[in-house]
């Protein structure tokens, strides 16, 4: 599958991004997908991640009521829409497509990942 991601951009606290991510290559509703991000010095960590149809969808404690992962299989396209943006959400983002249809936190279950896009919050 090749990833593209992009959306991201320079916001300052409180503030909004949404990051897209298309998929070609396999059938978009088939697999699973997720973000992650990796901020400087630190490790890449999980954020979101949807099933294949997006009736089931998890997020990480750090982003939960803040951030909002989605998808159209319709326009094979991801989405991560942040809300409330804090300092600390300031990481390259990246989306990655599972190896199932299900969904995972672990990223040792995504094969394909997209390029990254970078999410600066000034404070």
């Amino acid at each position: 599958v090749q990833l593209q991601a992009f959306g991201g951009g320079l916001v300052q606290t409180g503030g909004s991004l949404r990051l897209s991510c298309t998929a070609a290559g396999r059938s978009f509703g088939d697999y699973g997908m997720a973000w992650f991000r990796q901020a400087p010095g630190k490790e890449r960590e999980f954020v979101a991640t949807i099933n294949y149809s997006g009736g089931i969808r998890v997020h990480a404690d750090s982003v939960k009521g803040r951030f909002t992962i989605s998808r159209d299989n319709a326009k094979n396209v991801v989405y991560l829409q942040m809300n409330s943006l804090k300092p600390e959400d300031t990481a390259v983002y990246y989306c990655a497509a599972g190896t199932s249809s299900s969904f995972s936190r672990a990223m040792s279950m995504y094969n394909d990942w997209g390029q990254g896009t970078l999410v600066t919050v000034s404070s």
